[in-house]
């Protein structure tokens, strides 16, 4: 255990106590928030990482990430001649440049906290939330959103108005994850701590949510919360429960995602309904 994540804990239980507030926070307590803070814009510490082939949460940085909403003051910041107020600024991107990063004007918004990697862009209108992780060599397009905590990892490329959600609480709970070499394309959104394998390529306007069945056609199965690596992915409707009811006429169909092998372009449409009905 480091001496950051022994500090943030002991903290953790003094705020789950009663025993500090926002209000008896005092230098101390801001000292070890902000080293926090640091550090996950260092990319020294992440919300979650790969433990073999599964993704875990690091509780003890998303209750670090808690921790620095619950024992702040909301503040009044000046951003550009734009006047919010919240309990942290925006985060201090005079060295993105250096390695080769691009934040472009008007309106793209990176809070205190997140992680953004070397030769990265993101265009504007975006927002990264605190926790989150942009891999090296990634795209956030035009009016995507990257919630708290969110993992998006190297040369992935988020297509504009996509919506990567966050998972902040409860702190046991993995965050969303975007493997490497990734493409989601335009108005995808991805949430609930959903994972997308690596290599995998989305068709524009996809929901992936654990609560959407993946159907993955490479190994005949039936997912929920993750799609696997190497797939070509895309929204289908499928026959719902129910379909019978006098209120649908002609029958009621729910979403699904369909995935193939990455170098299939497409399914013709009876094969499609026939690998679905099986």
């Amino acid at each position: 255990m480091s001496a950051l994540e022994s500090e943030i804990g002991e903290l953790w239980d003094r705020k789950q106590n009663g025993d500090v507030s926002s209000e008896t926070a005092g230098e101390d307590e801001y000292a070890t928030l902000e080293a926090f803070l640091d550090a996950l814009e260092d990319g020294e510490v992440r919300a979650a990482e790969k433990q073999g082939d599964e993704w875990e949460a690091n509780e003890w940085v998303k209750q670090g990430i808690l921790l620095n909403f619950g024992l702040r003051e909301i503040q009044q910041y000046d951003h550009g001649g734009t006047t919010y107020n919240d309990v942290l600024p925006l985060a201090d991107s005079s060295a993105y440049g250096d390695r080769g990063s691009r934040n472009t004007p008007d309106g793209t918004v990176v809070r205190r906290g997140a992680n953004i990697g070397s030769d990265c862009i993101l265009m504007s209108p975006a927002f990264v939330n605190i926790g989150a992780r942009v891999g090296d060599g990634t795209l956030v397009d035009s009016c995507d959103t990257v919630g708290s905590c969110a993992q998006i990892g190297d040369n992935v490329k988020l297509g504009a108005n996509t919506l990567i959600g966050g998972v902040l609480e409860p702190v046991e709970n993995a965050p969303v994850i975007v493997e490497d070499n990734v493409s989601l394309g335009a108005g995808c959104r991805v949430t609930s701590g959903f994972v997308v394998g690596e290599n995998s390529v989305v068709g524009e306007n996809t929901l992936l949510t654990p609560r959407i069945p993946v159907y993955d056609l490479v190994e005949d199965e039936v997912l929920y919360g993750e799609l696997p690596a190497d797939r070509r992915a895309f929204t289908r409707f499928v026959e719902s429960s129910i379909s019978d009811h006098d209120l649908f006429d002609g029958g009621a169909y729910k979403p699904a995602v369909v995935a193939t092998d990455l170098e299939t372009e497409t399914l013709e449409a009876t094969e499609r309904e026939d690998a679905l009905r099986e």
